[in-house]
């Protein structure tokens, strides 16, 4: 989906920072070897950058770090990019979702719900600070934004048979994005309902490591078809 007549130069730089992201977006698996204190199985991601967490300041830039990358990543090809149906709902999905993940560093958890009995009951009881409501807000316009863009450049990579990598391994990756996403909603609700985790973190580990591995296959795919 590159225009006819753009350089080369914008095509490598919308993989680069898009690439880029994708893989500073990956940061939280650095609690493989740093000790957070968490459980990766039970706990929300974003619990990792809760303010009362240890290494939360480090989360915090890493997400502000990957948001800033993707939405200039996304914004430079709504620019410049081919202007076709699909590609500008797929990209404007790539920007939205770089936006409200930057957002989400500046809107972090007071404290950690899945692990503190206290902080889950003053949540629920809506004693904690507004930005608990704000996050919730801005991860799912995340999400919504990453979705979007799956379906969108997806379906634009096969429909109008570019971004080859794309389109063969895009499918794939919706397909289990879907799924780890039906599995994050569930056990959020059952969480809300006093029901247990149901291993909420790792389907929502999941489901973030597939939208960093996607926004990599995004970016290969815009390199490979960079003009010269």
């Amino acid at each position: 989906m590159v225009r006819d007549g753009v350089s080369g130069g914008v095509a490598r730089g919308i993989a680069g920072l898009v690439g880029a992201g994708g893989g500073v977006y990956a940061a939280w698996v650095l609690e493989v070897v740093l000790t957070t204190g968490l459980d990766p199985v039970e706990t929300y991601v974003s619990e990792l950058a809760a303010q009362d967490q240890p290494l939360g300041g480090l989360f915090r830039a890493t997400d502000f770090t990957a948001g800033l990358l993707v939405f200039c990543g996304g914004l430079l090809a709504l620019v410049r990019l081919a202007r076709l149906p699909w590609t500008v709902v797929g990209w404007a999905g790539v920007t939205l979702f770089g936006a409200a993940t930057a957002a989400d560093a500046w809107l972090p958890l007071s404290c950690a719900p899945t692990v503190d009995p206290e902080c889950a009951s003053r949540e629920t009881a809506g004693l904690v600070p507004a930005t608990h409501q704000a996050h919730a807000v801005s991860s799912s316009l995340a999400m919504a934004g990453a979705l979007t863009a799956m379906v969108a450049l997806t379906v634009a990579a096969r429909r109008y048979r570019r971004l080859a990598p794309l389109a063969r391994y895009g499918p794939a990756l919706l397909t289990l994005e879907l799924l780890a996403t039906c599995w994050t909603l569930s056990a959020i609700a059952l969480f809300t309902a006093g029901r247990g985790t149901w291993a909420l973190g790792a389907g929502q580990r999941l489901q973030v490591l597939l939208v960093a591995f996607w926004l990599g296959l995004l970016a290969y795919s815009v390199y490979r078809e960079r003009r010269t």
